[in-house]
């Protein structure tokens, strides 16, 4: 791989049967010269994608600069805005559960609690070496960097080394500040990894962390009767959700849960072999087990479901992997295949080098997979927005995901669809302006898609010249042609007419 020239980036850069929703998938193998066949069918609307549905997961550390976010951070304002004018920012991930509130400048971090049993994983730096400290002004930074922005954020509170009071105070100050443009508290980060952590493996289990989590939240409550929740923010035990939601129904004045909330990363980490394009661009049976789990469980307890963190390979990417257009074709299918099966949004992991390094211990294992120092990379690797020589700049899983924001507010189409012998996936919705959108995702690095869609104009293209380019080609046709072909490793969009 070449080294990327960033200006022309820039420049170029202009399903389960148990599942009920229509998840879509290829139906029939063919010969690779066999036309797809694409049968959208209308009579039976699936779930409306919510106007919000796009979203960034950063390390609320990020907090601990206050200029960071905030209405002076001009060209990270421009890149979020470009994402999504209306987009959700998760404020969570490892950093979480070691940060603390400093409600004034004399404010002195408080000592661990005496259930914590502290552990430092081999390598790492220990987590109160880690510990950082919140304050009031980063808050209204923030809460000005949503307004100029559009976006609203879910604000993640200390489970791991907090209190009940601590989380209390901090919730209650966030709230004032945050108004309308907090859509809820979480408490906690990926819980079922405490045990490597903060918690004592023989105890720790989905009972334990309720416990834990329901005091805290009834704390907060106590000082913001209307606070809302996301929980239990899990990273990979979505088979927690049961036994959570069974405890949650079986309280009498139960907590106001907005989301049950999980994570998910393909693989990881950056050294392991499964994490290549082959596999990245297959489909993953994970992803229709965890919806089938989540999407009962919501019923049950009468919410929505969300995807809070993600991406490609956990610990902070792997160079040439999680930060090329394979990425990009990835999220746009991973971002539509979430939405197919009625999550109420999704949330990619990025942010600056040195909160995610922190997060991970101190380091980014990627580093280590560099043999070329003059190739140039984002840090972490899989972050949508990177910052580089002073400028920000979207990554290509950014546009994958500006691809899939295309059908935000729209209602699902089941469809049938086959595309022979080519690895690729479509999707269709109505849009509120009442016409149809369908994507096809070619995500084959050979063969070309043959498809005749009558009706149906060419809106929009996001192509590169190999999967591992770090050149994005993201553009609108001139004309309105119809398509015959989409070539390989392309995303397309197509209109109707408008009704």
């Amino acid at each position: 791989m070449t080294k990327m020239d960033r200006r022309r980036f820039l420049s170029t850069a202009a399903t389960a049967s148990a599942l009920a929703w229509p998840a879509v998938r290829a139906l029939a193998q063919g010969t690779p010269d066999t036309a797809a066949t694409l049968t959208i069918h209308p009579d039976h609307p699936g779930p409306t994608i919510p106007a919000n549905y796009i979203g960034l997961s950063y390390e609320i550390e990020q907090l601990s600069d206050p200029s960071f976010f905030s209405r002076e951070n001009t060209g990270l304002i421009e890149q979020f805005r470009a994402l999504s004018p209306n987009g959700v920012l998760r404020l969570g991930g490892n950093t979480s559960d070691v940060g603390w509130w400093k409600p004034t400048p004399a404010s002195k971090q408080p000592p661990l609690p005496s259930n914590v049993i502290l552990q430092t994983p081999k390598g790492e730096k220990s987590p109160l070496d880690l510990a950082f400290a919140v304050t009031p002004e980063a808050v209204h930074n923030l809460r000005a960097f949503l307004d100029v922005t559009g976006w609203t954020c879910l604000y993640g509170i200390n489970l791991g080394t907090g209190t009940p009071a601590r989380a209390a105070e901090e919730a209650e100050s966030a709230h004032k500040i945050l108004g309308p443009k907090l859509e809820y508290f979480q408490i906690g980060n990926e819980p079922d990894d405490f045990p490597s952590r903060f918690r004592d493996r023989a105890t720790w289990n989905a009972d334990s962390y309720f416990n834990d989590w329901i005091a805290s939240a009834n704390a907060v409550r106590e000082r913001v009767p209307s606070a809302r929740f996301g929980m239990p923010d899990v990273g990979g035990r979505v088979t927690w959700f049961p036994t959570l939601v069974e405890r949650l129904t079986a309280l009498k004045d139960r907590p106001d849960i907005a989301a049950l909330t999980h994570h998910y990363y393909f693989t990881g980490p950056p050294s392991n072999p499964k994490a290549n394009f082959n596999a990245l661009l297959e489909p993953d049976p994970r992803v229709t087990r965890n919806a089938t789990i989540a999407h009962d469980c919501a019923q049950k307890l009468g919410t929505l479901y969300r995807m809070t963190e993600g991406n490609t390979c956990y610990r902070g990417g792997k160079p040439g992997f999680s930060d090329a257009f394979g990425a990009a074709l990835w999220a746009a299918d991973y971002a539509l295949l979430l939405a197919s099966l009625g999550y109420a949004g999704i949330n990619l992991h990025g942010g600056s080098a040195k909160q995610v390094a922190n997060s991970l211990g101190g380091r980014l294992p990627g580093d280590a997979l560099i043999t070329n120092p003059n190739e140039v990379h984002p840090r972490p690797f899989y972050t949508p927005i990177a910052e580089i020589d002073g400028k920000y700049v979207a990554e290509p899983d950014n546009f994958g995901l500006r691809f899939a924001g295309h059908f935000a507010g729209g209602t699902v189409l089941p469809l049938t669809f086959s595309p022979g012998a080519v690895n690729a996936t479509a999707y269709a919705a109505k849009l509120p302006t009442g016409q149809i959108v369908v994507a096809i995702i070619n995500k084959d690095e050979k063969q070309p898609l043959h498809i005749d869609l009558a009706g149906y104009s060419v809106g929009h293209i996001m192509t590169a010249p190999s999967l591992d380019s770090r050149t994005v080609d993201n553009r609108q046709p001139d004309d309105n042609r119809e398509a015959s072909i989409v070539p390989p490793i392309t995303a397309m969009l197509l209109y109707s007419s408008r009704a």
